[in-house]
């Protein structure tokens, strides 16, 4: 296994891990909210950092369903290929190419959920956050691992899309919200 492949295969198992601990936690705090109308997620830190707020407008649950459930299918998905590939499986092409289609749905659906958060819901949800996070790597990485020996995206530092995205999004939250987050 190449370095290259290694560290994509090591993204996706941990990726897949820490998705998983916070749409598992989002979706524990969701089943409590709907048992108790007066529970209190523990991410509900102020008006702006509240997962309560977020969970449970319509963006929250988008297909009929809390759109958690999503990420602990999906991010259990990407922890169980993480696994294999780091323990020497190849996967054929077309693997690749559909996982890649999936997290680039997963991509789109988190920008969508930023905007939303940061425009029209008005609040942040800190696990949505650490699932933000995990999403920027996960898509830029296996794009790059897609994309032949001679491409753009490979001659690119391999760090510096997901940095640059992190700063744009902070950005973003600075500016909407600024002194209101503390």
């Amino acid at each position: 296994m190449t370095t290259h492949s290694r560290g994509t295969a090591l993204l996706l198992l941990v990726g897949g891990l820490i998705g998983t601990l916070a749409s598992g936690v989002l979706t524990h705090d969701r089943i409590r909210t709907l048992e108790d109308p007066l529970f209190t997620p523990g991410c509900n830190v102020n008006a702006v950092l509240s997962c309560g707020d977020v969970m449970t407008t319509w963006q929250g649950n988008l297909l009929g369903f809390p759109n958690m459930l999503l990420g602990v299918a999906g991010f259990a998905a990407l922890s169980g290929l993480g696994i294999a590939l780091v323990a020497g499986a190849r996967f054929p092409r077309w693997l690749w190419r559909g996982l890649w289609a999936g997290i680039a749905a997963g991509f789109a659906f988190t920008v969508w959920l930023v905007g939303q958060c940061l425009y029209v819901i008005g609040a942040l949800c800190p696990w949505c956050m650490v699932v933000w996070a995990v999403m920027i790597p996960l898509f830029w990485y296996v794009t790059r691992h897609l994309s032949g020996p001679g491409s753009r995206l490979r001659a690119l530092p391999h760090w510096l899309v997901p940095l640059t995205a992190y700063g744009v999004v902070a950005v973003l939250i600075l500016t909407e919200f600024g002194s209101r987050l503390l």
